[in-house]
């Protein structure tokens, strides 16, 4: 059986895609909840008005699918661009002769 290696080029750079959606998304919510528990904290030492969850995570929520798709987007619109360029340069028959092992 022979690999097609376009096709999974394509897909491991989608996987990685997700990966770092699913890292981004993350590391995004757990900054917005940590910075909720530092304003409640100060609220129940009176340092600050009441501090509702709510207020924090919804504006995280959305700023976690933003920077989670564009971080994404990017990486899957790279590899789709390196798989082109590199079935082109493959399919050249100017371009250089690959290395053989001797």
């Amino acid at each position: 059986m022979r690999i097609n290696r376009p096709r999974l080029a394509a897909a491991l750079w989608i996987v990685w895609a997700i990966v770092v959606w699913n890292v981004v998304f993350d590391r995004v919510l757990v900054n917005a909840g940590r910075e909720y528990v530092r304003r409640a904290q100060a609220a129940a030492n009176g340092l600050g008005p009441y501090a509702r969850i709510d207020d924090s995570m919804r504006p995280a929520l959305i700023r976690a699918l933003g920077a989670g798709s564009a971080a994404a987007g990017v990486i899957i619109l790279v590899g789709l661009v390196a798989i082109r360029l590199a079935a082109r340069r493959a399919a050249d028959p100017t371009s250089a002769a690959p290395l053989r092992k001797t």
